[in-house]
């Protein structure tokens, strides 16, 4: 009768039987160690019981030889006893490959050489690899730094399609920000960002701070509180609510000291006293750059603004609710608030993105394409060490013949092949993160401004050790897989006979290490296009005309407060009488002033231009509209194409007039002169502004922007900000100039904070960071595929030349010139060469064309770089066949013949 399930007795014979095994396991574990004393126990007690069967036999009356033999024969033989017992004893797989470890740590350190170049090949390789992939971890994968982040949304606007062409997202007014939080079920909470400059005085030098201004619940949405005092309540963020700020860690270190109680104290911001009542951890710098957090407290006028966009907006998901869910809804509140608001929202939508994508977002196709050219330069290094190793196994196949002769199967010989490689990229991977670790540095500095997340922290982790593992194990595999198999099925009575007077080539061989070497010449040859489109793009944006002349001009930022400067008179005398000093300096030819300087973000406004038809404001079109002072245009020598440039005269009392970019002039008035019409900004109270002149289109948005932006300029003295650029054209190198202009500065208010002085070529080069970023990297990784595949190529052509040095001997001796056995030497390598070079340019016009969004004013194909790169990899496999050749030529006939 069969036991049933659950029964007592079945689980304790279960039980039993898993201990017993449990315990055999134990035990041939633990027979791994200490093998010579337990063979030496083991020897003792089988000597023992053969000296007892031997007495039992020589009581029988057997002759003492005849008895030892006899004792023998029960046994059944010492040594087989012995290996029996062994084999019961440990765990024979793991023994082996411990064996085969063992062995090929023997067989590498007996070739150094090879050992070395095979090591160092591989660490490039490796070491590429891993220090890519430490960014992408940190960039792309790794959740943000902020409790169950995978939640975390930002929401935009998204703008009308005729408003703003190829505008996909776009920031987001107070009133609608307002709406979606009240109106939406899907998230927990939801808070808006602004960002606000202030003048921090009576702390020593005064200095410009940047503050983020969040709604009160911004700490609660992230789930991160400050580490000392408290984050904003409801009450700090309404009109009145007093004057409260939160500081970074940085801020409380770099003011007060590590050690100091600042909570409760004051800070003068713009001349307003500012409470303390929070300090961040050390690590939370978001949004990125702030070094305050003020409550926005807006007042009842600004929570009605509806038209203007300003703030960003991050959400927390509520549990449960996925982001398809979020966004069928927004879109569902955005359809009601058009018909709501027709003018302002008419056209207007939401989209929910992760916050990770709307931080990093930007970088990862520049990331991916980096991490595809680091797997090509893993590839090579692949290949090259599989050439290396298949030359090497060559010559070991006596050896493997001997050892399946012996016994041993073709998977015991691959396995052992492929133990040695894999203990070679092992070693390469070690010195691999030592490499990495170096490298990622400069990375990180490389990548840091184009991160919008300073908490972003590139290094090596535990996710990029397993991945340096992993990749380690897997390039020995790949590179041990085609000379193991090779040797596997190598014909045992040919290799036997190796070196008794047969020659010892192998067609086979060659052919492999022919398709190693094309192979290796492909992939370098799609490296070697990518960063030629690269350098290419880099090199045309850099000769791309801006709309501006940015050498020697000094850009100096200003930012006055508001309460020491109420008045629009004050704020505009200020800045004029600034001006008038600046220019009066020795050494500067113009001096203007900007509020958003080109490449930085700047002010997109709906505008209704004359001649136009009116309609609501959200499907006016939006344009770029700056601020700006006389002597602007001739400072950064913007041309003038019609009528007049601003003057001292437009004052704040006479008429209002505007400058307008040609790009303005042929979108609104085409085959009209566009002096004397009239455009009305719709956010800027007042009457039309009357178009003075058109000036030549800027690249605002950046280089590589493929339209211009139709662009207004407004007086500054008849709509002044708080907050302008100077621009100040000078004689000589601008830098020079920085200690002058700051005391012309001072002596107008000595507590204008003076940051950010650089020069305008500065701000161009910045706005290139992303595309240099992608040539630096790429030419890099490009430069080491080239080598790579040099060596490559040379290994391969130097072992032909040492294999047929009896032919080439025998030719020689026949009367061969050695101009012809040099030719002939030369054009076998080249030919490989060539070969990989077409097969390269056929791969690279497919797989290019994945770039396309990261170039300008080419095509994925260009013909210009997949001729240039040819042309060059050509030049270096000529380089790297000549040597061989050469030495093929100085064969010695009579040495030669006896070489074997």
């Amino acid at each position: 009768m069969g036991t049933s399930y659950g029964d007592p007795r079945s689980i304790f014979v279960s039980g039993e039987i898993f201990m017993r095994r449990l315990r055999a396991w134990c035990l041939r574990f633990a027979g791994l160690f200490h093998k010579e004393q337990l063979d030496c126990e083991l020897a003792e007690e089988l000597e023992s019981h053969l000296q007892l069967h031997i007495e039992d036999n020589l009581r029988a009356g057997m002759s003492p030889a005849e008895a030892r033999r006899q004792a023998h024969l029960k046994l059944g033989g010492i040594e087989q006893t012995k290996e029996k017992y062994r084999a019961r004893r440990g765990i024979p797989l793991l023994e082996s490959v411990l064996q085969d470890l063992r062995f090929g740590v023997r067989m590498l350190r007996k070739n150094p050489g090879f050992t070395a170049v095979a090591v160092l090949t591989l660490a490039l390789g490796i070491g590429a690899n891993t220090a890519i992939f430490s960014v992408v971890n940190a960039v792309l994968l790794r959740p943000l730094p902020f409790p169950e982040a995978d939640r975390l949304t930002m929401i935009w606007h998204t703008p009308p399609r005729k408003s703003f062409p190829g505008v996909a997202r776009f920031v987001v007014s107070p009133a609608n920000y307002l709406d979606w939080r009240s109106q939406n079920h899907v998230f927990d909470q939801m808070a808006a960002i602004g960002f606000r400059g202030f003048n921090l005085t009576g702390m020593g030098q005064p200095e410009s701070v940047t503050a983020a201004t969040v709604s009160a619940d911004f700490f609660s949405v992230l789930r991160v509180q400050p580490s000392a005092g408290r984050g904003f309540v409801t009450e700090d963020d309404q009109p009145g609510g007093g004057n409260v700020v939160v500081v970074s860690h940085a801020f409380r270190q770099s003011h007060y000291g590590p050690n100091e109680n600042i909570l409760g104290k004051t800070i003068r911001l713009n001349d307003e006293n500012y409470l303390i009542i929070g300090v961040m951890p050390p690590r939370f710098a978001f949004p990125s750059h702030a070094q305050l957090w003020i409550p926005l407290a807006w007042r009842d006028k600004q929570r009605a603004v509806r038209g203007n966009h300003n703030f960003l907006v991050i959400a927390r998901l509520k549990s449960g609710v996925e982001r398809e869910k979020a966004q069928v809804e927004m879109d569902t509140i955005s359809d009601d608030l058009a018909r709501q608001y027709p003018i302002d929202d008419a056209g207007w939508g939401a989209v929910v993105v992760p916050l990770q994508d709307s931080l990093v977002g930007s970088l990862r196709s520049s990331l991916l394409v980096l991490l595809s050219a680091v797997a090509f330069v893993l590839l090579i290094a692949c290949t090259n060490v599989a050439n290396l190793t298949l030359a090497r196994a060559l010559g070991r196949r006596k050896e493997i013949a001997i050892r399946a002769a012996l016994g041993a199967s073709r998977g015991r010989v691959m396995r052992q092949v492929l133990t040695e490689t894999v203990l070679l990229s092992v070693t390469g991977g070690a010195f691999a993160l030592l490499l990495a670790h170096f490298v990622i540095d400069s990375i990180a500095a490389l990548i840091g401004p184009q991160l919008q997340l300073s908490v972003v922290e590139i290094g090596i982790d535990r996710w990029v050790l397993g991945f340096t593992l992993a990749i380690s194990i897997l390039t020995g595999i790949i590179a041990g897989l085609a000379p193991s198999w090779h040797l596997a099925k190598a014909n045992l009575n040919a290799s036997l006979k190796q070196g008794l007077g047969k020659t010892d080539s192998d067609s086979s061989g060659d052919r492999a290490r022919n398709v190693f070497v094309v192979a290796e010449v492909a992939l370098s040859l799609l490296l070697l296009v990518g960063a030629g489109l690269t350098i290419r793009t880099l090199y045309l944006l850099q000769r791309v005309n801006p709309g501006i002349d940015p050498h020697n001009v000094l850009i100096v930022p200003l930012a006055i407060s508001g309460a020491k400067y109420p008045s629009t008179d004050q704020q505009t005398n200020f800045f004029n009488n600034v001006l008038d000093r600046v220019r009066a300096l020795p050494g500067v030819e113009f001096a203007g002033a900007i509020d958003n300087l080109p490449f930085q973000s700047g002010s997109m406004q709906p505008v209704i231009a004359e001649g136009q038809p009116v309609v609501p404001m959200a499907d006016q079109p939006e344009v770029s509209v700056c601020l700006v002072s006389p002597g602007y245009l001739r400072a950064m020598r913007i041309p003038l194409e019609q009528g007049r440039d601003l003057a001292d005269a437009d004052k704040a009392n006479s008429e209002p007039v505007i400058l307008v970019s040609d790009a303005f002039a042929k979108r609104f008035w085409p085959h009209e002169n566009p002096i004397g019409k009239h455009v009305t900004l719709t956010f800027v109270p007042g009457p039309s502004r009357e178009v003075v002149g058109v000036v030549g289109d800027v690249k605002l948005e950046g280089l590589d922007a493929t339209r211009p932006v139709e662009t207004i300029y407004d007086a500054m003295s008849q709509n002044v900000q708080t907050q302008m650029v100077l621009t100040v054209r000078t004689s000589s190198m601008p830098t020079n100039l920085t200690s002058a202009v700051t005391s012309a500065v001072h002596s107008v208010d000595p507590d204008e904070p003076l940051v950010g002085i650089v020069a305008m070529d500065s701000i161009m080069d910045q706005s290139l960071g992303q595309q240099r970023l992608n040539v630096i990297l790429l030419a890099v990784f490009g430069g080491l595929a080239l080598l790579l595949g040099a060596i490559g190529i040379y290994g391969v052509q130097s072992y032909a030349v040492r294999q047929r040095i009896r032919e080439i001997g025998i030719r020689i001796a026949l009367g061969a010139q050695r101009s012809n056995v040099f030719r002939l030497v030369l054009g076998q390598g080249l030919k490989l060469a060539l070969i990989g070079i077409c097969i390269g340019l056929a791969a690279s016009f497919e797989l290019t064309r994945l770039m396309a969004s990261q170039l300008y004013g080419l095509s994925a194909t260009d013909p210009l770089t997949f001729a240039g790169v040819a042309i060059v990899l050509a030049f270096v496999a000529l380089l790297a066949c000549y040597f061989p050749a050469r030495r093929a030529t100085r064969v010695d006939p009579m040495i030669a013949l006896r070489h074997e």
